[in-house]
């Protein structure tokens, strides 16, 4: 697609996109989402965050479309009530949580409806309490049950060197079984393969009943390239690493720097645009 062609959606990204480092979304960051809208763009969200983890972005961005919570393992109404959701075959589930301990990572398990964790004191815990609002279940380890309703399990640790290694070691082991993508620096998502955000591209296109190229995307981590090739023209932020720029179309401002607001006003609201 054309740089300046109005989408039919936008797809953004949520955590190093649409809301700054302290997960603020801004007063520009909400107009413009409003502007998109009275543009006859649908704005649909997407991340690696459970969908009740982004509750609080439903009202002020007005969704009223489809969440891809996450990375797409669970699609849910506006309502948060679920359109589909893609779980870990168990045995895949068992096999990615002994690799990311084998690593020295420390791991989360996510169900449709809980976070579990066996420390509370862990790297990243208490931040992610703050970002999604709601609280972690605390398990002495994680059984069999749970690993057969797993949509997303995650490698955490401020080790970046140790993550990357670990995400390489899980692609190469889970190919066709499993996604193994950083969603930052510290986190590992594994999730079902057909829960990445390229899919999420083409599920929301096809609820839209619209082609994947009438699609826009804008992203910051390596997780989002996914869906920056599925989607007709794709943005990175201004904080992204040089590698994700490297595979969109263009380049905003920071998260920091009210690059979402820029990109929506420059590529598809502005005169050009239309």
């Amino acid at each position: 697609m054309s740089a300046y062609r109005k989408p039919r959606l936008l797809l953004a990204d949520v955590d190093g996109t649409l809301v700054t480092n302290e997960k603020v979304l801004t007063k520009e960051a909400k107009a413009a989402a409003r502007e998109l809208q009275e543009a006859g763009v649908e704005l649909a969200i997407t991340s690696g965050r459970p969908p009740r983890g982004m509750r609080m972005l439903i009202d002020p961005l007005r969704l009223t479309g489809a969440i891809a919570g996450f990375n797409g393992g669970v699609v849910v109404h506006a309502d948060l009530s679920i359109i589909e959701h893609h779980a870990l075959a168990p045995a895949v589930a068992d096999e990615a949580l002994k690799l990311i301990l084998d690593h020295g990572l420390d791991a989360w398990v996510y169900t449709k409806s809980r976070w579990l964790i066996r420390d509370l004191d862990a790297p990243h815990v208490a931040r992610e309490r703050w970002t999604v609002k709601f609280d972690p279940a605390i398990v002495a380890r994680f059984t069999d049950a749970h690993l057969t309703e797993t949509v997303k399990i995650v490698g955490v640790s401020d080790d970046f060197a140790r993550v990357a290694a670990c995400e390489k070691t899980a692609q190469e082991a889970f190919d066709g079984k499993a996604s193994a993508t950083r969603s930052q620096a510290y986190y590992l998502d594994v999730t079902h393969p057909l829960a990445n955000k390229g899919v999420v591209v083409e599920t929301l296109a096809r609820l839209a009943r619209i082609s994947p190229k009438d699609t826009a995307t804008i992203g910051d981590s390596p997780n989002d390239v996914t869906m920056f090739r599925k989607s007709g023209f794709s943005i990175a932020m201004g904080n992204a690493s040089s590698e994700v720029k490297a595979q969109a179309d263009a380049v905003t401002d920071s998260n920091e720097s009210e690059g979402f607001a820029k990109a929506m006003r420059k590529y598809f609201l502005s005169a050009a645009a239309a």
